[in-house]
């Protein structure tokens, strides 16, 4: 299985994998057993030993699971894993399993032109991996599966692959099945192409008949995986003689093997024992000859910082520099630290670069919204490496289709892209996840509060997926996030980073009020006892008015009982009493009709009719009542069909109305519903547990709308 060579004249072959996989199904010790096999370690680290190459962070080893995009960039030179290439460049990344963390996901999928899913034998396939699945899908990636514990007792790779094809479809083929693999005596690798029986690999491998009780569901499986990857390779020459009846072997296959893989419908699986190396240079063959390289990558759209489309990328090292940020982090020795995925032209050492950063422009976000502002900047960055895990190699420079780590680039952020100041380009954004789950933060020591900020802009320049806000209605401190786990993933890094302690508190919806009913009122303002007084009274009638209609004033004052140039003050006071509100919140939708009143020609003065108009609306208040208006947002939920019912139900649960439900994508149901902002604060878990992983929603604020009384209190609270 051999691809196009990469763009460029490159000395050497690049592959960029991101591994994905779901916690326990053994992914970390899939890549742990890739790196040592091809020499690039000494030992298969352990999570429980915290020494693995790619959980290098403090926060992950205590956590004991990944959260990090992290890449190993290895060379593969054994010719029995990457056939007839001088040298294989493999880039590893490594994302993480969880939910909360999909922004790092999906910069890897951005970074890789091939995706490698890794599922347990035992567990099977959950939610997550399904949604995982179908983001790979969306972007058209390539993508192969390995299943592990295939060794473990109670474990039958067939079902596993009933398992794989109803959730994944009908292109999940076996290249290769375990044969005895709890045996490690004789455990051995039977290679479906060549319907042998295989031990050992490369030179050395020998082969042996399938045993007779296996040989006719091999050829069944054999015959199935031959006529897909011939149909998916679009070989019509090569058809024609299957369905003549020719028998086909590996080497006639491999170039077909590769070209279905590349169109994204094609799916090999393969089984592996990490502990015993079953099935690890199978899957290391398949990697370095049979996934794409990066020329053959889909063209990605560039653009000039203006916006105009440029040409094509074509992914050459002779072509114009073009590359992006997939990750960006703090070390507390060298400082920022970029991941770098060159798409274009040659990036070299102490290099000065254009950095465009266009993630709010790309996203539809407003100019005066503080998440990943437009910018567009000259810099000369630091020092180029490749890295093992925290490990970082300097090199000179790297070339179109690597992925290196950038030193010191202060101005850049995740997602932005890097091209010569002669010729700058910006590259789309992938789609950046909306953080939804708010924790109401402040820093428990008042004198950390100044270097809080600073740390929180430093987090959300690093994560996309984070947002910091200080909420203009209610004043608190806003950190949002993915869910649980990745605020508590980034209250670690303020603590281990900047000492800084975080006091969580009840996150307050931003509340409103109106008036009950109508009512007429007298605001009286008057002060006389002696010299110069203080003279006013104004008198009204106030009314509620339909949701959104704002404030309306009504002058019907006749005869000059209010002179003219007081009746703006009266409005003013009202207007000023408003925003104050009678409880404490704004005051919207009321209409106040000023129909009489009585002034002094001494007394009476601006200050006294706008503070009759405040006492008049608060008589008002008094009389009439206040409702208390909490926020709805309109909401879209897409979930699985089997979880549509337990999803509307819990909408129900929490206030909201059902506007209706329609088909997403296969096997998914959207469901709209308008839903009290204050019910949703925490919805991001609950959704993710209802649905098992594979729930995700969109809110956005349509409303205030009264609140049920008796929920009155809670409301004040938060929650």
């Amino acid at each position: 299985m051999n691809s196009t060579k990469s763009g460029g004249n490159a000395p050497y072959e690049v592959r960029n994998v991101v591994v994905v996989g779901p916690g326990g199904s053994g992914k970390t010790t899939v890549i742990e057993t890739l790196l040592n096999t091809v020499g690039a370690t000494t030992r298969v680290g352990r999570i429980e030993d915290g020494n693995t190459v790619m959980d290098f962070e403090d926060v992950e080893k205590r956590l004991q699971y990944s959260i990090n995009l992290a890449v190993a960039s290895v060379d593969v030179t054994d010719h029995a894993l990457i056939g007839d290439y001088n040298k294989v460049r493999l880039n590893l990344l490594d994302s993480p399993g969880n939910p909360d963390f999909v922004g790092e996901l999906r910069a890897g999928l951005r970074g890789c032109d091939a995706a490698l899913f890794v599922i347990s034998a035992t567990d099977g396939i959950d939610g997550a991996t399904r949604r995982v699945w179908n983001e790979a899908s969306d972007v058209g990636t390539p993508r192969a599966i390995v299943v592990t514990d295939v060794d473990e007792e109670n474990t039958d790779f067939d079902s596993t692959m009933a398992e794989l094809k109803e959730a994944f479809g009908s292109g999940v083929h076996a290249l290769y099945l375990p044969h005895n693999a709890s045996d490690p005596n004789n455990a051995a690798i039977i290679s479906v192409v060549r319907g042998k029986v295989m031990r050992g690999f490369g030179p050395n491998a020998t082969f042996e008949d399938i045993p007779d009780d296996l040989a006719d569901h091999v050829e069944e499986i054999r015959g199935a995986l031959i006529e897909d990857v011939i149909t998916e390779a679009g070989n019509e020459e090569l058809m024609e003689r299957y369905l003549e009846g020719e028998s086909f072997q590996y080497d006639q296959l491999a170039d077909d093997l590769t070209a279905a893989t590349n169109s994204a419908r094609f799916f090999p699986v393969l089984p592996m024992v990490a502990t015993t190396g079953l099935g690890v240079k199978q899957l290391l063959r398949v990697i370095c000859t049979g996934f794409p390289s990066p020329a053959e990558h889909g063209l990605l759209k560039a653009y000039t910082p203006a916006g105009a489309e440029r040409e094509d990328i074509t992914h050459s090292a002779d072509g114009p520099l073009i590359a992006q940020i997939l990750k960006t982090t703090t070390d507390p020795v060298v400082g920022r630290i970029s991941v770098v995925r060159i798409f274009s032209g040659v990036l070299k050492a102490d290099q000065v670069v254009h950095i465009s950063g266009h993630a709010a422009s790309f996203a539809g976000r407003s100019a005066d919204d503080s998440w990943h502002q437009d910018h567009d900047e000259e810099e000369k960055i630091g020092a180029l490496a490749r890295p093992i895990g925290s490990t970082q190699t300097p090199i000179d420079e790297a070339r179109a289709g690597e992925i290196v780590t950038v030193a010191r680039l202060s101005k850049a952020e995740t997602g932005d892209t890097i091209s010569s100041p002669d010729d700058p380009a910006v590259v789309m954004t992938w789609e950046m996840p909306s953080p939804l789950y708010p924790t109401a933060i402040k820093a428990v020591k008042q004198a950390d509060e100044g270097k809080l900020m600073q740390a929180l802009q430093r987090l959300q320049a690093e994560d996309p997926s984070v947002r910091v806000e200080v909420h203009p209605t209610t004043g608190q401190l806003l950190l949002w996030t993915m869910g649980e786990q990745h605020f508590t993933v980034m209250q670690e890094r303020l603590r281990s980073r900047g000492n800084i302690e975080l006091e969580t508190m009840p996150v307050q919806v931003p509340l409103k009020e109106t008036l009950a009913g109508k009512s007429e009122v007298t605001g009286k303002h008057v002060k006389q006892s002696g010299g110069h007084g203080q003279y006013a009274v104004a008198e009204l009638r106030f009314a509620p008015l339909p949701q959104g209609s704002g404030f309306e004033f009504v002058d019907e004052v006749v005869g000059g009982a209010v002179p003219k140039n007081y009746i703006p003050s009266v409005e003013k006071g009202i207007v000023n009493q408003m925003a104050k509100g009678i409880s404490g919140y704004p005051m919207v939708d009321i209409q106040a009709t000023l129909y009489h009143g009585k002034a002094h020609s001494v007394d009476s003065s601006d200050a006294a009719f706008q503070l009759a108009g405040s006492l008049g609306l608060q008589e008002a208040a008094k009389k009439s009542g206040i409702n208390i208006l909490e926020p709805i947002d309109s909401v879209e939920i897409v979930a699985d069909d089997e979880f549509v019912g337990a999803v509307m139900s819990d909408l129900s649960s929490r206030r909201g109305r059902l506007k209706g439900s329609e088909p997403a994508r296969e096997g998914q149901t959207k469901i709209t519903a308008d839903v009290p902002a204050f019910e949703l604060i925490r919805y991001a878990t609950t959704l993710r547990s209802l649905t098992r992983g594979t729930g995700y929603f969109t809110r956005e604020y349509i409303a205030h709308e009264v609140a049920p009384s008796h929920l009155t209190d809670k409301l004040v609270e938060g929650a």
